[in-house]
């Protein structure tokens, strides 16, 4: 979803004159000697790293060690190939879910190691922590220029519609769009409806990459967020109204509810004149849409 609509976005931008898009069709990131030749032979300014495993807290929790170790040899990779190609900047994409689960709300940058990681998704926050202090070891040691975003939770077209190992917004839609199709009187969810979160239409995501490449780049780390956040009970209310399902949604009290408020402090990036712009019902609309036409 992210490295296709980076592609789209930043091929219509002032400030990049190519963009060459890359995915495991031509590259095995598992690989350091496939990595290293790719970064070789396109020889760019700039690389954003948006490669990983991601997936909800069913996949997370299920496929912990794949988890860390798929996202560990990616970023261990891509790092250690830009050892010899020091005037390369890297953008690196990260998640919110490096924060500690008691982290103070909104959560800011300066919390990052400081506490126990949520335990559903620790592996994966584990290795985008790593990817981090990777970075900054480069940046130390070797002058690399490297930033690394951490945007909150993402949605938007392209995204994982697999209810296996989606996150939370798709995983609705596919729901929703099902129980209609199938003429269900009723959809069931996971948890008891009442943990918040904080959601980002993907343009919003690319638009920010796009206003820091014109930027000094004097942080390490930098949240991506919309500021805002619902439940997900409100969240499946809100779907529910826009796909136009009339049954019932049942919570299920049994399973797990994750992380009980996640809200990022986006101050730094606001503070340097970037802010989301696609509010929650229109981004849920376009990605529903998106979603009956592409399936």
């Amino acid at each position: 979803m992210v490295g296709s609509n980076l592609v789209k976005n930043l091929s219509n931008s002032n400030s990049v004159s190519e963009i060459i898009g890359s995915n495991r069709k031509d590259t095995n990131l598992f690989s350091l000697d496939e990595t290293t030749k790719t970064i070789k032979d396109v020889n760019p300014d700039l690389i954003i790293n948006a490669a990983a495993k991601v997936g909800g807290i069913l996949a997370n929790n299920t496929f912990r060690t794949e988890f860390i170790l798929e996202n560990l040899k990616i970023n261990i990779n891509i790092l250690e190939a830009l050892i010899n190609f020091p005037s390369t900047k890297l953008i690196n994409l990260g998640s919110s879910c490096i924060y500690p689960l008691n982290a103070s709300i909104p959560t800011s940058e300066e919390s990052l190691m400081g506490g126990k990681l949520e335990p559903t998704n620790s592996p994966y926050a584990m290795a985008k922590i790593a990817a981090i202090e990777m970075g900054n070891a480069l940046k130390s040691q070797y002058g690399h220029k490297i930033i690394n975003l951490m945007p909150t939770n993402l949605y938007g077209p392209n995204d994982n519609f697999d209810l296996n190992s989606s996150h939370v917004i798709p995983g609705l839609i596919v729901k929703f769009y099902d129980a209609i199709k199938n003429g269900s009187e009723n959809i069931e969810i996971w948890g008891t409806g009442e943990p918040k979160r904080e959601f980002l239409y993907v343009d919003d995501l690319s638009n920010a990459v796009d206003f820091l490449l014109e930027k000094e780049w004097e942080d390490d780390l930098l949240n991506v967020g919309s500021g805002e956040e619902i439940s997900i009970k409100e969240l499946s209310y809100l779907l529910k109204e826009i796909t136009k399902f009339d049954g019932d949604i049942i919570f299920d009290t049994t399973k797990p509810d994750g992380n009980p408020r996640k809200l990022l402090d986006s101050g730094k990036i606001n503070s340097l004149g970037w802010k989301s712009s696609t509010s929650l019902p229109a981004g849920l609309q376009k990605t529903f849409e998106w979603y009956e036409n592409n399936y």
